[in-house]
C-alpha cells in the first residue's frame, strides 16, 4: 500500500494542519474531522478491507501510527483507542460480531475501551465491574476510569468480570445506565477525550458480550492490550521526530556568542542525543511490528520491550527538546512543550514502565540459560 499509504499521510498532514496547539488549548478535535478520518478507515488501519479497513501490516500501520504520533498526539490516541476496540472486537468476537461492529468503525463510528477502575490500575485482576446474565440479557455494573476517546465514543468496549473469567462486552455509549463524565485538564493528550464511564444496571443483548464467554483475565487484558501498546510505541516515535526537527531548526537557526546554538558542544550532545533516543525508539519498534507481521512467538515481550523503550525514551527526547528551544518552547501550544506533557503520559498508559519492567525482568528470569 506504498503509494496509498504515503497519499493517507499528506491527507492527514493537510487536516491537522498547524491545529494541533489548538486541540491541546481547547481539549477537543472536531467531531466532523474525526468522523470523516474513521469513515475512511483512517483510524483503524488493520482492520481487514473485507470490513473496510485498509489491511495494513503492522509495519506499514506502524509508520502510519508514527507520522500521526508527530502531528498531534491526541489525535493518535484517538486512533489508538479506536484500533484497540476493533481489534478486541475482531480477536475476541465472533465471525458475526466482526461483521456487524467493525465496518461501523470503518464507517465514522466512534470507539472507547474500558479496563482501568478507581481500585484496578495495572492489577485489572482487581476489578469490580461486573457482566451478569440476566435471561436473554446481560447486565453491566461498574466505574471504568481514564477511557480514551470516551467522549467522542459511540460504542464502548467494556472489560469485565463474570462469573469465574472476564469478558469483553459491547456497550453502545447511548444505553440507558451509562454516564461519561469527561476528565477536565488532563496533564496530556488534552485532546483525546478521555473520560470516567459510570455503568449502573445497562441491560444488553446476551450477544453484546464478545465470543459469548469468558476467559482467564490475564489473557483477555494481555490480548486487548496489544495493540494498544504497539500503537502507543509507535506513536511514540512520532514524538521523538516531532521533537528532533523542533531542535535541529532551532538550533542551526539561533545564534548565542555570535555562533549558531548547534555549534556549542552541548547543545550538539542534546541533539545527538535525540537522534539516538529516535533511532532506538524506531528500531525497537520495527522489530516488534516484524514479530507481528510475522506471528513470532516472540511478540508478546517484543511487544512490552518496544513499548517501554519507545515511551522512555520518548519523555526523555521531549524534555531534551525543551531544553534546547528554552523559552521558545516553553509557552503552551508549542509543538515541544506539548510533547513534553504528552510522552509523560506514554509512560503510564498500557501499562506503566514499571509494570513493563516487572514483565520484562520475568522474561529475563525465563529465558534459557537464565539462573
Amino acid at each position: 500500500m506504498g503509494e496509498d499509504l504515503s497519499s493517507a499521510m499528506t491527507s492527514v498532514t493537510l487536516r491537522v494542519g498547524d491545529l494541533a496547539g489548538e486541540w491541546d488549548r481547547t481539549g477537543l478535535i472536531p467531531l466532523d474531522l474525526l468522523r470523516e478520518l474513521g469513515a475512511e478507515g483512517r483510524l483503524c488501519a488493520e482492520v481487514p478491507e473485507q470490513y473496510g479497513g485498509w489491511g495494513l501490516s503492522s509495519m506499514h500501520s506502524g509508520a502510519y501510527t508514527a507520522h500521526v504520533g508527530g502531528l498531534c498526539s491526541s489525535l493518535r490516541s484517538v486512533m489508538t483507542s479506536q484500533g484497540m476496540a476493533a481489534w478486541t472486537i475482531q480477536r475476541l468476537g465472533t465471525a458475526e460480531q466482526s461483521a456487524a461492529h467493525l465496518p461501523r468503525l470503518t464507517g465514522g463510528g466512534l470507539a472507547a475501551v474500558g479496563f482501568s477502575e478507581p481500585g484496578a490500575g495495572s492489577d485489572l485482576a482487581a476489578m469490580t465491574t461486573t457482566v451478569r446474565r440476566d435471561g436473554d440479557a446481560v447486565v453491566v455494573d461498574g466505574h471504568k476510569k481514564w477511557v480514551t476517546a470516551a467522549h467522542y465514543a459511540d460504542l464502548l468496549v467494556i472489560v469485565g468480570r463474570h462469573e469465574d473469567g472476564a469478558v469483553a462486552v459491547v456497550v453502545p455509549a447511548d444505553t440507558p445506565g451509562v454516564r461519561i463524565e469527561r476528565i477536565a485538564d488532563p496533564l496530556g493528550c488534552r485532546a483525546a477525550g478521555h473520560a470516567d464511564v459510570h455503568l449502573d444496571g445497562v441491560r444488553l443483548p446476551a450477544d453484546s458480550v464478545l465470543g459469548g464467554h469468558g476467559l482467564p483475565p490475564a489473557l483477555l487484558v494481555t490480548t486487548a492490550l496489544a495493540y494498544g501498546r504497539m500503537s502507543v510505541a509507535w506513536g511514540c516515535v512520532g514524538i521523538l521526530r516531532a521533537c528532533l526537527a523542533a531542535s535541529t531548526a532551532h538550533a542551526a537557526g539561533r545564534e548565542q556568542f555570535g555562533r549558531p546554538l548547534a555549534e556549542h558542544q552541548l547543545v550538539a550532545g542534546h541533539l545527538a542525543d535525540l537522534y539516538t533516543a529516535e533511532q532506538v525508539a524506531a528500531r525497537v519498534c520495527e522489530h516488534a511490528s516484524r514479530c507481528w507481521d510475522e506471528g513470532s512467538p516472540d511478540q508478546v515481550v517484543a511487544t512490552v520491550l518496544a513499548k517501554h523503550v519507545a515511551a522512555t525514551q520518548a519523555a526523555r527526547g521531549a524534555a531534551t527538546a525543551v531544553q534546547v528551544l528554552a523559552s521558545a518552547g516553553s509557552r503552551d501550544g508549542h509543538a515541544v512543550a506539548r510533547a513534553y506533557r504528552d510522552a509523560k503520559l506514554m509512560e503510564i498508559i498500557e501499562g506503566s514502565n514499571e509494570l513493563c519492567r516487572l514483565m520484562l525482568a520475568q522474561h529475563a528470569l525465563s529465558a534459557p540459560g537464565a539462573p
